[in-house]
């Protein structure tokens, strides 16, 4: 098999000069996480949901001040698009993804004719690939980071961006996890304030009674979302000693982009679509040799 065999198409496609909401809409129309970016038909750059979420957490002073619909996308692009040729093989292109962290390949023989994304990989790994036999527990991160289900937006970008990860589990007061929240979540979820401010939400607050007997009532205070408000739950968990393309099927029957892996009793490391690509790349060890 090569690329052309999993790679999707047609590719969607933005201006430079297209705000920032456009590509979300468009992203959330068709249930995609990568646009290409084209100036009078010359392809330019690449915007991910990674993008957005990765840039509007920078807190720059020029977008705050700017609404979404002001922000053209070529302040969040990346440039220098890496591209594969349809005749590679399905491990040049994890290869090539891995080695320069990038999520998605656009596929190119003169013009673009589709593109290779984690999700087609993690498909191709559930439903094609007979080859890989290996043990969750060979691919997982075990570096886990833990927040509480109250804990704002901005704690959670502050988390991610100083341990380098894409998601923290969300625990609740028990310490139970209840949920995900990944940088998917925070693309589409932070971005909601037209004023291109952290989103926020209207709660309901009862005054007390004085002792006079004055009646309790009600009034509204703004306050920042917490992660139990853009959480993705509830915590799907995968067997740490289960093989990869079964954690490779959940995921697509889930559409998830990550499991928690237990080892019967508590939670000891995440799968990513990342960590199962790597099965592509590199040679797989046997199950019983881990």
């Amino acid at each position: 098999m090569n690329v052309t065999d999993i790679m999707s198409s047609p590719v969607y496609v933005v201006t430079t000069d297209e705000p920032v909401s456009h590509a979300r809409n468009l992203m959330l129309k068709h249930k995609i996480s990568t646009l290409l970016v084209l100036d009078e038909g010359k392809m330019v750059g690449i915007v991910t949901k990674s993008d957005i979420s990765d840039r509007l957490a920078q807190a720059e002073p020029l977008w705050r001040r700017r609404p979404i619909d002001q922000i053209p996308i070529k302040l969040m692009m990346t440039e220098s698009v890496i591209t594969i040729y349809p005749e590679a093989s399905i491990s040049q292109a994890v290869s090539l993804m891995l080695e320069n962290n990038v999520h998605d390949i656009p596929v190119v023989k003169k013009d673009v004719v589709g593109i290779v994304t984690r999700t087609d990989i993690v498909r191709y790994v559930a439903e094609k690939a007979k080859d890989i036999d290996i043990k969750v527990s060979g691919l997982m991160t075990k570096e886990i980071v833990f927040v509480h289900r109250h804990h704002t937006i901005n704690h959670i970008i502050d988390e991610m961006n100083k341990n380098e990860i894409e998601r923290v589990i969300v625990k609740n007061d028990l310490g139970k996890a209840v949920g995900i929240v990944s940088r998917r979540e925070l693309a589409f979820n932070q971005i909601t304030d037209n004023e291109g401010k952290l989103s926020m939400k209207n709660i309901k607050m009862a005054r007390k009674p004085t002792s006079g007997g004055q009646k309790t009532y009600r009034y509204i205070k703004e306050v920042p979302l917490i992660a139990e408000d853009i959480m993705t739950s509830p915590v799907l968990l995968i067997g740490i000693e289960e093989n990869v393309k079964e954690a490779a099927k959940k995921m697509i029957e889930e559409n998830l982009t990550a499991l928690s892996v237990t080892n019967g009793e508590e939670i000891v490391g995440i799968i990513s679509r990342t960590d199962i690509m790597k099965a592509v790349s590199n040679p797989a060890p046997k199950l019983q040799d881990l």
